[in-house]
């Protein structure tokens, strides 16, 4: 039986959402940090998009927004021309990194010592974050401003995208290992560590690179505008969205499409799988971030499904209940043309 999505709709942002992340699989669950205009990132449980706090002191829009492994620490990238480091557990401002222009991008090593950043300076600056006030290193050769840098290979390399150029650095020379030129401007970039893969959007390209040399191993070419796409770990599909509005979900090894359905009310700026696969987190235009299930119909989370025996497939419904709102039920019916949300702030309310 066909089951349509139910999303979660996490509510709270003024502005539109333009980053997100997720942290690793902690002993507390994992956690999914939001970056958004209005200048206040936001910290939210990952499998239920419960909020859990936000991180003010920002005085300009927030580009990037990440979470340490452990969910320990957050960084945020801003328009206020400073990068900033916080406690993820007491919301606490610990660092205050300063730039000469706008940030858009922060990446913390997997040990959390140092933090990767950059933005429209050109500059790729790396902190030693237990020496906040000394100067960063400072890595120069983008020719325009940096829109993503993230650390690969073990942090021992850099991932980085300026408008058209991808470029690889090496950590311990500071020096470019190579570059790769694309025909669009660069909408996003992930790196997935297992296998070593890069993920990059530009125009309505999604293409797959050797993280290690630059090499495309594959490409897919959507309907629209894509601005955003993810990897799911296991590798079996991957989920992108954009200026149409929809979500897009692929088969990786094939390129045949599995899903789209509406997925905002604006333009889709992200979209990141949950570090299990179990779900993945959509951020857009319209000020929301919305967790869709990968398996439709499978119990996780707030997603409790249960298909009556009686009904035949074709009046057949996945009923869906929150914890608590047992009298709150949501029932989503067999491929409808519009997607239902459930929506929630930081005290759980449920609305068909």
């Amino acid at each position: 039986m066909a089951m349509r999505q139910t999303p979660l709709t996490c509510s709270g942002h003024t502005r539109p959402v333009v980053d997100l992340a997720f942290s690793g699989v902690t002993p507390y669950g994992y956690f999914l940090i939001s970056a958004c205009k209005d200048g206040k990132p936001m910290l939210r449980q990952g499998d239920t998009g419960d909020w859990i706090g936000t991180f003010l002191g920002h005085k300009g829009a927030v580009w990037g927004a990440t979470l340490n492994m452990d969910a320990t620490k957050a960084a945020t990238a801003a328009a206020d021309f400073t990068a900033k480091v916080w406690d993820a557990v007491s919301g606490d401002e610990l660092i205050t990194l300063a730039h000469k222009h706008i940030v858009k991008s922060v990446d913390f090593t997997q040990d959390s010592n140092y933090l990767l950043t950059g933005g429209q300076d050109k500059l790729l600056r790396i902190y030693d974050l237990s020496k906040p006030e000394a100067e960063p290193d400072v890595v120069s050769g983008h020719t325009s401003g940096i829109k993503k840098a993230l650390w690969s290979s073990d942090d021992k390399q850099i991932l980085s995208a300026d408008d058209k150029t991808v470029r690889l650095w090496d950590r311990s020379t500071m020096t470019e290992v190579k570059s790769l030129n694309v025909a669009m401007s660069v909408s996003s970039m992930e790196y997935v560590p297992e296998g070593q893969i890069l993920v990059i959007t530009y125009g309505r390209t999604i293409a797959f690179h050797s993280a290690e040399t630059l090499e495309q191993i594959k490409s897919f070419e959507a309907p629209a505008t894509i601005n955003s796409a993810s990897l799911h770990p296991a590798k079996e599909c991957l989920v992108a969205g954009g200026e149409d509005f929809k979500l897009y979900k692929y088969d990786y090894n094939t390129g045949e499409e599995l899903e789209s359905y509406k997925g905002h009310f604006g333009p889709i700026h992200c979209v990141r799988f949950s570090p299990d696969g179990e779900l993945y987190a959509s951020g857009s235009e319209d000020g929301t971030l919305r967790l869709w299930q990968t398996t439709v119909g499978k119990t996780y989370g707030l997603w409790k499904c249960v298909v009556p025996e009686e009904e035949n497939a074709e009046a057949a419904k996945a009923r869906t209940t929150l914890p608590g709102t047992a009298e709150e039920e949501i029932v989503a019916e067999e491929i409808a043309s519009e997607n239902s949300d459930t929506v929630y702030s930081s005290t759980p309310e449920v609305k068909a």
